[in-house]
């Protein structure tokens, strides 16, 4: 059962590790190409004589990489001899179980079949009599070390281990073995070798010792920046997946407005085109009415003149001369009626009405595509002074769910509501109950509206209308009273609160419950901190000029000086958005002149958000996404466009 379970192992290591990609069968003679692949010297030599060209150069059928061959022989490829002694690790441990292979005792070098009779160890291959003395024969492999399949059959040492045992000769001093690698020309030589063509300044070269030991330290050095670079790059997935999550949300924002704003366009359009279609109705039935006033006064002209003309006519025909001659005056006088006709023209110009429609669409463009993030100032409230809704220093800010905003003073020592739109609504302050509020400084608001608020020692939380809910201690002074504990600045996410303890120079890491989870000493700390969505904490220390990003554990990941017109700015209040990237409020050395700027997820500067600012602190965002802002005597509220 062990022997069975132990060839089933073997079987899995064979399958999995030492098959040749191209042939699938345990690798024989194994070649390895620039690219770090290798494949049986057969397969290789095979299909590079059904490449057209006559390049000396394989690519490699699993990267599709280039390898230069030397003279185009590919006998001349390094021979991956790691491959070659785990294959014959195999194959001795095969036979020790009992199994030996039917291709074990037979030649690899040729497919003639013959039966080994010897084993070459540069190779690593069972050789026949005939490939023996070619091997003897060709220039590439003279220099082979062979020896008698008994030989090797009768001991007891692996293969690997004998290989290792005898020190490789050099190829042009033949009687002379490898001691030196030449770091110059990246080749291993012997002493005469050192002593004649590598003798001069511009080769350096070292004992093989040395050289393996400065090799493997480089090696392991570029393998850690691999695994950092891994790590970078796990990191910046997640900024990247925000960001396209943002870019899809900001597409259908996108799509919606400009169908909006078409709708609205094309509601202007209709109604103008009602209100002008109304005044030619209004003109054509003023028109209109013209000509009917114009036929009904001919039309009654002429049906009188047709009344007097057929009583005249009847008279005349029916009354004698002396009747006629007695009723002259009347009739004279009917017929003065002839002279009164008077026709309307038809007045043709007044018939005409049209219409000079302007191109309202193709003049002006339906909007302007922003490709770069711009803010506007979308709201300001607050001034200085003492009373509600008044401020002497504007410090920290937090936004609900329902847009309400609330607001420390650190000046009045008080704890502030506000509506969304800047209304007052409720306050608590020092001495209004003593269990409350001490000293207010930062403050955060959960996904379930809970207002967490660093007061001096001690962190208070509240509801949504400022009612005391809990508290918690995050950490204990020194005994010796060295190291007072003096929380600053506050950060949430989902399950965990971040508090900067500038007193003790901590950054500690609690369960919403106030457990700690972990506590971090930071030299350069501040009073402004924030949580990214990548799994890091940043923060700003305004002596040191500086906005530092670091993991959970404390290591840095970057630090950064910000920077207005290319003079270095003092950061304060500080911000992470959902896809990792930082906002942060930047003093000059000039009140009035501050900023808000954003950076990326690594620090990098993206854009100015905002100019002009009196002193900023605290900064947040409101469910909307705006940018609300601490300005020490005012709240700022800035939009995208």
């Amino acid at each position: 059962m062990a022997e069975a379970a132990a060839q089933t192992v073997l079987d899995r290591i064979s399958q999995g590790h030492l098959e040749c990609p191209i042939c699938c069968c345990r690798f024989t003679d194994p070649k390895m190409l620039d690219c770090l692949h290798s494949f049986c010297l057969k397969c290789l030599e095979e299909m590079m004589s059904k490449q057209k060209s006559e390049a000396e150069k394989i690519t490699c059928p699993v990267c599709r990489r280039e390898t230069q061959v030397p003279d185009g022989v590919l006998q001349s490829l390094s021979s991956s001899f790691f491959l070659i002694s785990l294959v014959d690790e195999i194959n001795k441990q095969e036979k020790l179980l009992g199994k030996s292979l039917t291709t074990s005792a037979t030649c690899k070098s040729c497919d003639e079949g013959h039966e080994a009779v010897s084993r070459c160890l540069d190779c690593m291959a069972n050789i026949c009599k005939k490939c023996q003395e070619a091997h003897q024969f060709l220039k590439y492999t003279k220099d082979h070390r062979i020896i008698p399949a008994e030989e090797l059959d009768k001991s007891r040492v692996l293969p690997a281990d004998l290989s290792k045992s005898v020190a490789p000769k050099c190829r042009k001093h033949i009687d002379q073995s490898l001691c030196f690698y030449c770091g110059s020309c990246d080749i291993l030589i012997c002493s005469m070798c050192a002593a004649t063509e590598h003798r001069t300044a511009d080769h350096k070269y070292t004992a093989i010792y040395d050289a393996i030991t400065s090799f493997r330290e480089s090696v392991d050095d570029i393998l850690q920046k691999f695994d950092k670079s891994k790590r970078q790059f796990a990191s910046n997935e997640d900024s990247i997946t925000h960001a396209r999550k943002r870019l899809q949300k900001n597409l259908a924002q996108a799509r919606r407005d400009i169908y909006a704003k078409a709708e609205a366009e094309i509601a202007k359009i209709r109604n103008k085109a009602k209100r002008l279609t109304e005044k030619v109705d209004e003109i054509g039935q003023e028109k209109d009415s013209e000509y009917e006033k114009a036929l009904m006064h001919n039309r009654d002209q002429m049906e009188r003149a047709d009344q007097i003309v057929t009583a005249v006519n009847d008279l005349m025909r029916q009354a004698d001369d002396f009747e006629l001659l007695e009723l002259k005056p009347k009739v004279m006088h009917n017929l003065e009626f002839q002279k009164e006709l008077k026709c309307e023209p038809a007045k043709v110009n007044m018939a005409f009405i049209g219409v000079k429609c302007q191109n309202v669409v193709s003049n002006t463009a339906l909007g302007e595509l922003l490709l770069k993030e711009k803010w506007k100032l979308k709201k300001t409230f607050g001034k200085e002074g003492m009373g509600d809704g008044q401020f002497q220093w504007a410090n920290g800010v937090a936004c609900f769910n329902n847009g309400n905003i609330a607001l420390t003073d650190t000046t009045q020592k008080r704890l502030s509501l506000f509506t969304s739109t800047g209304c007052y609504k409720t306050s608590i302050a020092r001495g209004t109950d003593c269990r409350e509020l001490e000293a207010p400084s930062r403050v955060a608001v959960t996904q379930d509206d809970l207002l967490f608020v660093t007061d001096q020692k001690k962190v208070k939380v509240f509801d949504t209308e400022l009612k005391f809910v809990r508290e918690f201690t995050p950490s204990v002074d020194d005994a010796e009273g060295l190291s007072k504990s003096d929380l600053r600045g506050i950060a949430l996410d989902k399950q965990r609160v971040a508090l900067l303890d500038k007193g003790r120079k901590v950054i500690s890491v609690h369960n919403l419950d106030g457990s700690l989870i972990a506590n971090t000493s930071i030299n350069m700390v501040g009073y402004h901190i924030a949580m990214s969505s990548t799994g890091r904490m940043v923060f700003t220390t305004y002596e040191k000029n500086s906005l530092l990003c670091v993991n959970f554990k404390g290591n840095e990941v970057f630090n950064v000086m910000p920077l207005i017109n290319g003079k270095s700015a003092k950061p304060t209040g500080v911000l992470c958005d959902d896809d990792g990237s930082i906002y942060v409020a930047l003093h000059s050395f000039k009140l009035g002149s501050a900023e808000v700027h954003h950076y990326d997820s690594n620090g990098a500067f993206m854009a100015t958000v905002a100019q002009g600012l009196y002193n900023p602190l605290g900064m947040a965002f409101t469910p909307a996404g705006d940018v609300v802002v601490a300005d020490k005597h005012s709240v700022k509220i800035f939009e995208r466009m």
